[in-house]
């Protein structure tokens, strides 16, 4: 009868071994079994990260063998396994057994240079056996290898159907990985067996998405309703439809960043929750959605027009190159963002179909610029606080924190400004607005919540992220709600 561990925490927890495999060794593999993430395809993203050109040279090794690609990315040393994901369950489940006395291996088709040293951080084992640069040990080979060294039976955990030639020569099933699979893996072959089910994907890639982080695609929409356009049908579709793209798009590159930061994310004393870098989301399912996403992204900004897929476009290529490379540059990084934030005003522009305002994408670049600062002197004091490291994985120094403060403070001033004179030369021009003089307020309100953001980001208090914290602080709400109110009292007329 299967033995379910998913809920099983600590060794008192742990059932006794069945009283006719105890005695047999067992054998674990490490690809998505004790480790929640792919050996390969971890060393490629490494690879990738460090040489991009470097495509060729894994096309060309991947030619001539699994097994050869393997082992030249793993003579790179470019991954520590000290920070690859394990599965807390089995390796709970693997020190009752070796307090047991049982003996466990470790077999795997990566490569033996890592294997032996991802088995030094999760041991100790009796031995490991690894593909060489010549045999790629995966399901046959990892089989016969296995009956060979074991003639009496042994007990293998595994995660995929390519250990089904394996499960079916040992003595003991051990199922890792979705529920689904662990349950037919385990009616599959009869004999004793354990399961460890793994949570499903999607509420992993979901969270990699970050669906709150669509808040700031509403800024889309602000160019229609400055434009007094918001209650024209047909154009207010064309807007909808790129915000939605522009939703996905946005989500697509926020996996492709995870991919690419893991390492750095798995430093980090927050971000090593992330999906990716925790293994919930596993590498190759995380690089599959990101093409899909961007393909279902730009098909419906299609929908709406050519012009919009360019807007699309530009906003994509920024972001790939901000998460390549443009981040790492101090005060590069954040006027890239700032520019983000205005290209989703130039798209909603566009979509709208109304004439681009000089002073709304200025104001733009002044106000999400003071943002993007608050949010890199956050990190960089909690950086200080909790690493030893002079520079941080962004490129700023320890020391540059009193810089960062004046820069933001100074840009949250000129977009201030720059609304000051929106409402003197221009404002009372628009038919927009019944009575201007509402606008007044704008300025007001808006000092006072950049007054808060930075007195919060002084204290340590502020949210990594300034446009969540404005959706979750009550002060910020209510500021809010008093700048939509003058807007529509600006449009109305009221008590003119």
């Amino acid at each position: 009868m299967p033995v379910n561990m998913m809920a099983r925490d600590t060794v008192a927890d742990l059932p006794p071994p069945d009283a006719g495999t105890k005695s047999l060794p067992l054998v674990v593999d490490l690809d998505g079994t004790l480790l929640r993430t792919n050996i390969l395809f971890e060393c490629a993203l490494a690879y990738l990260r460090q040489y991009p050109l470097g495509v060729v040279m894994i096309v060309i090794w991947l030619i001539q063998g699994r097994a050869r690609l393997k082992q030249e990315l793993a003579r790179m040393g470019l991954l520590d396994p000290k920070l690859l994901p394990h599965n807390e369950a089995l390796s709970t489940y693997l020190a009752a057994e070796r307090a047991q006395g049982r003996k466990i291996y470790v077999a795997t088709a990566a490569d033996g240079v890592l294997a032996r040293a991802v088995a030094e951080c999760h041991g100790p084992f009796e031995g490991v056996l690894a593909s060489d640069g010549h045999i790629n040990l995966k399901g046959r080979h990892k089989a016969e290898a296995l009956a060979r060294l074991f003639p009496e039976g042994f007990a293998y955990a595994g995660d995929s159907r390519a250990d089904f030639p394996v499960w079916s020569r040992a003595s003991e099933v051990i199922a890792v990985g979705r529920a689904r699979f662990t349950g037919s893996a385990s009616r599959r072959f009869d004999k004793p067996s354990l399961e460890f089910p793994t949570p499903g994907m999607l509420p992993a890639l979901i969270a990699c998405a970050r669906p709150h982080q669509w808040a700031k695609n509403a800024l889309v929409i602000a160019p229609a309703i400055l434009g007094g356009v918001a209650t024209d049908p047909s154009r207010m579709f064309d807007v909808v439809l790129a915000t939605l793209a522009l939703c996905i798009i946005a989500s697509s590159t926020y996996v492709l960043n995870d991919l690419w930061d893991v390492a750095d994310d798995r430093r980090h004393w927050t971000k090593c929750r992330r999906p990716i870098a925790s293994g919930r989301l596993p590498v190759a399912a995380a690089a599959g959605a990101v093409p899909f996403g961007l393909a279902l992204g730009f098909g419906i900004g299609l929908l709406a027009g050519p012009g919009i897929v360019l807007a699309l476009a530009a906003y994509t290529l920024l972001t790939i190159a901000y998460s390549l490379a443009l981040k790492r540059i101090p005060i590069v990084d954040v006027v890239v963002l700032a520019g983000l934030f205005t290209v989703r005003l130039v798209l909603g522009t566009v979509a709208a179909g109304v004439a681009p305002s000089p002073w709304l994408l200025v104001f733009s670049m002044f106000l999400f610029g003071s943002l993007c600062f608050a949010k890199r002197f956050v990190e960089l004091e909690r950086w200080t606080s909790h690493s030893d490291a002079k520079v941080t994985s962004r490129g700023y120094e320890v020391g540059d924190g009193p810089l960062l403060l004046v820069l933001g403070a100074g840009t949250g001033i000129a977009s201030i400004l720059t609304l000051v004179l929106y409402v003197i030369f221009d404002a009372y021009k628009r038919d927009l607005y019944t009575n201007a003089a509402w606008l007044w307020a704008f300025p007001i309100i808006l000092f006072l919540w950049f007054a808060r953001v930075w007195l919060v980001a002084s204290r340590g208090q502020l949210h990594d992220d300034p446009v969540e914290f404005a959706l979750n602080d009550g002060p910020s709400i209510m500021l809010g709600a008093a700048l939509l109110g003058a807007f529509l009292l600006a449009w109305s007329g009221a008590f003119a």
